[in-house]
């Protein structure tokens, strides 16, 4: 039995969403209980399947599954409409069907990805998530939002496609570089910023370096847990669930102004959370105590807490920005750490506070 099992329960649609150390090898079992087809398109980059990808193969291979392996370039920049044609002409080839499934193994990109082919190939094939990254284990392969990006934007091409089943080994984790294990802490202390002051108090309470070794199935069980009781009242973003996106809308900006190549996703998030603190601060809606606490838990986390920007960048990027209702953008504020709410307010004077500050 997995440590720490979690279910999904959407009308029609329940899933698992299973935390274990070395469940990557309990695969193929687990899968066969989830999927009824024989073929299993894995999607992967190439850094995650020189790692897992054959640990995958035989463990989906020993379950009795036909299973074809494809890999892209890691890094947002394959996210993108030729990658997903690629995918599809890949597919095709194997021959898959309509009761056969597809598997993402990596990061968000990777899941992302792979997600809006299964919701778009033959009209919608089953589809499993395997993260192998914090920033996936405990956010973007929950959920079911999948996407590409377009030359206007971030995750502009996209759609709600739940998975059939979500494995998390947080083993996988022991490989990820300090950078890229950081930009996965930027969207836990996110869901401590907007929903448990006690996640934020614990992480401010152990020692960064640690957290790999102890208690980490525990971090990533209370992240996916919150994320579950958010996607079960508000599955497709129309309230609630604009909640997780506190940080995103500057944190795009910082992204798209560096063409994805100087700051990976985490970093820019990160970034966007101490911006909204410090604002909302200024205009005397959040004590000075609490917008300095979240600054120093993510400088702590080796995260940046400021990234330079021009206004031309922040206004494309929230002029595209999907809580955005006609000239009115739904802006993730915190009333104080631990405790988010939505405030519609005109595109306009969220760019008069920004101007403020050049």
């Amino acid at each position: 039995m997995p440590l720490k099992t979690l279910t999904i329960d959407l009308p029609g649609r329940a899933y698992d969403i299973l935390i274990e150390r070395g469940l990557l090898q309990q695969a193929g079992r687990l899968v066969r209980e989830a999927v009824r087809g024989e073929r299993i398109a894995v999607v992967t980059d190439y850094h995650v399947e020189a790692l897992y990808g054959s640990i995958l193969k035989d463990a989906l291979e020993g379950a009795g599954f036909l299973v074809s392996i494809t890999a892209i370039l890691p890094g947002e920049e394959s996210k993108t409409v030729s990658t997903l044609e690629k995918l599809y002409d890949a597919f095709m080839d194997f021959g898959l069907t309509r009761s056969d499934a597809v598997l993402a193994l990596g990061g968000g990109v990777v899941g992302d990805l792979a997600g809006f082919a299964a919701a778009t190939i033959l009209r919608g094939v089953d589809f499993v998530q395997v993260p192998t990254t914090l920033l996936a284990q405990v956010d973007s392969s929950v959920g079911g939002k999948v996407a590409v990006d377009l030359k206007a934007g971030k995750n502009l091409a996209g759609a709600f496609y739940q998975p059939r089943l979500v494995l998390i080994d947080p083993g996988c984790l022991q490989t990820l570089s300090g950078r890229i294990f950081a930009d996965g802490m930027a969207e836990v202390i996110k869901y401590g910023a907007i929903l448990d002051k006690a996640l934020l108090e614990r992480l401010s309470a152990q020692e960064p370096a640690s957290l790999l070794r102890d208690g980490l199935e525990q971090v990533i069980y209370r992240c996916c847990d919150l994320k579950r009781q958010v996607v079960e009242e508000d599955e497709r973003d129309n309230r609630r669930r604009m909640l997780l996106n506190f940080g995103h809308t500057l944190g795009h900006a910082y992204e798209a102004a560096y063409q994805y190549r100087s700051y990976i996703h985490g970093e820019a998030v990160a970034a966007g959370m101490c911006k909204m603190a410090d604002l909302q601060q200024k205009h005397g809606l959040l004590a000075k105590e609490e917008s300095l606490s979240l600054r120093s838990l993510i400088a702590r986390y080796g995260l940046p807490t400021r990234i330079p920007c021009s206004m031309e960048a922040y206004e494309a990027a929230i002029g595209l920005d999907k809580k955005g209702r006609g000239q009115e953008i739904s802006l993730v504020l915190l009333r104080r750490l631990g405790e988010a709410y939505l405030q519609e307010m005109p595109r306009r004077q969220l760019f008069d506070w920004l101007r403020e500050e050049e």
